[in-house]
């Protein structure tokens, strides 16, 4: 069982980092091998909108042009047998580099061959408020609504506030346990 994690979080020890190296270590426990994703140190660039359609090779090919680490981030996701993506919450919503790559893959599963090895894979959001802790159901909210647009299977979300971060920390670790036992549906 292989699990990538993709952080739009650039403090690798914060409060989503402690998030989802919970669900991490429930599922190295019961044997999963996990890869860590911080996209904030990774040269990843905004969508382009390539042509005055709006639109690009993405949509005719599924893939995008734009020569940065998105392709290889995409390549260990497709490799993966679960993904799962945490972002902190700004806005009541993703962090600036999770909607940067979330822009791009939503548009490049548009296209059968982008899709192909994301749809139906297994994904959980985790979304850590931090400040007042609001905004972090909204997040999981739109979170859920770009995984899903990719076809991703969504098992869980879980909206996390700095106030109740200790608690969830245990749930966490419980659905990752379950993820890496979970039976594989096809």
């Amino acid at each position: 069982m292989k699990i990538v994690m993709v952080s739009g979080s650039r403090n690798p020890e914060g409060q989503t980092a402690r998030a989802a190296n919970a669900i991490l270590d429930g599922a190295t426990n019961f044997g999963a091998v996990c890869e860590r994703i911080f996209l904030p140190v990774h040269n990843l660039e905004r969508c382009r909108q390539c042509e005055d359609n709006g639109w690009g090779i993405c949509r005719t090919e599924g893939r995008c042009i734009i020569d940065d680490d998105f392709a290889g981030i995409v390549t260990l996701l497709k490799e993966a047998d679960v993904a799962v993506f945490a972002t902190p919450v700004y806005y009541s919503d993703l962090s600036e580099s999770m909607r940067a790559f979330t822009d791009r893959l939503r548009r490049m599963c548009s296209h059968a061959d982008g899709r192909s090895g994301i749809e139906d894979k297994p994904a959980v959001g985790i979304c850590v408020a931090g400040g007042g802790g609001v905004g972090s159901l909204n997040c999981c909210v739109s979170l859920d609504k770009v995984l899903n647009t990719c076809g991703f299977d969504v098992v869980d979300m879980f909206p996390v506030r700095k106030q109740n971060l200790k608690a969830k920390l245990n749930q966490l670790r419980l659905a990752g346990a379950w993820l890496a036992n979970k039976p594989k549906t096809k």
